[in-house]
């Protein structure tokens, strides 16, 4: 029997991936949060709330986070556990002018029920919408269904289609279980081990002494490199960055040498290879054969 479509696996190859155009991830805030499906997770009252606060309205600002650029567009904040009237207060606290473009909601369907569909609802009214938070993720799971493995993974699994399928980012607020001497912080995110394997990045926010305004954003992703953020926590309860405390990079980081390549030159047309070429002609090794030539601009 001849095989159908729906029966073959569609590949592709080395050689045409190799000659695929680099396309660098697409950041919200760059080269900390990109599209995709994130966490957030810290204990009960650490100030997880506050931050995403300051965070969608930031973005919606095009303002920068912590000094990183941001991909200016709406934003959505799902505050599921709190008032309009408890948003309101905090707005004045954190901004003067909170922007037309950050959007709150108190309510929302949950995975599986309605919550897809209104997030689709909203990005075909807010197509330029580049960040949806939601405090919290266990306010958006289903009551119907167990905590395990296989359902929590479903559930996580739908919000990132949705964000990959749009170009947008989702931030989950969570929590941390109780420390252990014996566990590294991302091993304390609350629920199975499926969190982690279905979010592309995880963010853990840990405060050095319940109220002393001082913590450490621990930061883990597919598309970023390791590090933590030493935070304080100010007056108008906005979390501000004192430290970046960045793992040793490797000298041949290849989107490192790329961005900082195409800042000094503007432009380069020409195969993947001899791209690497001319960023690292001390290591790189010449292809043989023909490949398409690739454009990259600044």
């Amino acid at each position: 029997m001849k095989p159908t479509n729906t029966q073959r696996l569609k590949t592709v190859t080395g050689e045409e991936l190799m000659n695929e155009p680099i396309r660098p991830p697409n950041f919200i805030v760059d080269s900390l949060l990109s599209q995709g499906l994130h966490i957030l997770a810290g204990a009960p009252k650490v100030g997880k709330s506050w931050l995403a606060l300051w965070l969608a309205v930031t973005v919606a600002k095009g303002e920068p986070v912590w000094g990183m650029a941001v991909r200016q567009g709406t934003t959505l904040y799902l505050c599921l556990e709190d008032s309009t009237l408890r948003i309101q207060n905090r707005l004045f606290e954190i901004t003067e002018d909170a922007p037309a473009n950050v959007h709150f909601c108190t309510e929302s369907r949950v995975v599986g029920a309605g919550l897809e569909e209104q997030l689709e609802t909203f990005l075909t009214e807010h197509p330029d919408t580049s960040l949806v938070i939601i405090d919290t993720l266990q306010m958006v799971r289903s009551t119907k269904r167990d905590n395990t493995y296989a359902n929590g993974y479903s559930d996580l699994s739908a919000l990132k289609k949705i964000a990959d399928a749009h170009g947008f980012a989702i931030l989950l607020i969570h929590h941390l279980r109780k420390e252990n001497a014996d566990d590294d912080v991302f091993k304390r995110i609350s629920g199975t081990t499926a969190i982690s394997g279905a979010v592309d990045s995880s963010f853990t926010l840990v405060e050095e002494g319940r109220g002393s305004g001082q913590a450490t954003l621990y930061c883990i992703g597919r598309d970023i490199e390791y590090r933590e953020l030493s935070l304080v926590r100010s007056e108008c309860n906005v979390w501000d960055v004192e430290e970046t405390l960045l793992p040793v990079n490797k000298s041949d980081n290849l989107i490192s040498l790329l961005s900082a390549f195409v800042k000094a030159r503007g432009n380069f047309i020409g195969t993947p290879m001899e791209l690497v070429t001319n960023i690292d002609p001390v290591t790189a090794h010449v292809a043989a054969g023909t490949h398409e030539r690739l454009e990259v601009a600044s």
